[in-house]
């Protein structure tokens, strides 16, 4: 059964990526508005995007991915207003992701979950970076999605994908708990739980931990940038989740190579 879902219509081989660079874009438009809205408990769908200083809506023709930002050189059409560079990179960076996955993964079933879960964890990563927050929305279902995945051929196998995706939340519960006890407050929020058990299902046990290890060694970098410029201090919140989501991302396309260089790193 898994095998016939995998297939996609005919589509010609060099044809494929610049398919998924499009898609990207547009996905890419649409992470836009679920980082803005989601966090506000506003509806996905309506109203439709409008522009943030004077509210007019966006024409069809204005909101073409990254080439429309371009075009009005960042500005609203009626009142000149700025728009956020980061919408179209944003865009641009989705349309990339997209690309570079289609140029490992011919065109099928797991070449689309693949994709979900590329976009999940870049809206998750700047969620986080603006509200500390990881929502269930998409932790949740991701998790879900991602166990059914496990079934498709190729790792993780079911087994291993529930068992990390259980053993990526109950070592991160029992890290906050810990912290909680030394510190007496809370260092690690139940949202980085459920983005581990997402980030154990979808990529296995092994990807897990350097995802991990990557995440924390970036987040502690960027703390000790930030202390070191001034901006920051021992008590500054790190968004782990920002960086989880980063480091899930590289895992994705590097998992192998990254494995065997964590192995040699740590002689295990």
């Amino acid at each position: 059964m898994w095998s016939e879902l995998a297939r996609w219509p005919a589509l010609a081989p060099e044809a494929w990526p610049w398919t998924a660079l499009v898609l990207g874009l547009v996905v890419g438009s649409f992470a836009n508005v679920v980082v803005y809205r989601l966090p506000l408990r506003r509806s996905l769908s309506r109203p439709g995007s409008a522009c943030p200083a004077c509210g007019t809506p966006i024409r069809p023709w204005d909101n073409v991915p990254v080439v429309s930002w371009l075009l009005l050189r960042g500005r609203c059409r009626k009142c000149r207003a700025g728009i956020s560079v980061r919408y179209p990179l944003v865009e641009a960076t989705n349309g990339a992701l997209y690309y570079a996955l289609a140029r490992q993964v011919p065109p099928g079933l797991q070449a689309a979950l693949a994709m979900v879960f590329v976009t999940a964890l870049l809206v998750l990563s700047l969620i986080d970076l603006d509200w500390q927050i990881l929502p269930d929305a998409i932790t949740l279902p991701g998790t879900a999605i991602a166990l059914v995945a496990s079934f498709l051929p190729g790792p993780p196998s079911p087994l291993e994908s529930a068992l990390s995706a259980a053993g990526g939340y109950l070592a991160f519960a029992a890290v906050a708990a810990a912290a909680k006890a030394y510190y007496g407050q809370e260092a690690l929020g139940q949202g980085d739980w459920k983005m581990a058990a997402l980030l154990g299902a979808f990529l296995g046990w092994r990807a897990l931990l350097v995802t991990v290890f990557l995440a924390c060694l970036g987040g502690a970098l960027v703390g000790l940038l930030l202390i070191a410029l001034g901006r920051g201090s021992r008590s500054t919140r790190i968004p782990l989740g920002t960086f989880l989501g980063l480091a899930g991302i590289l895992a994705l396309f590097s998992a192998g190579a990254l494995v065997d260089w964590y192995r040699h790193f740590f002689n295990v």
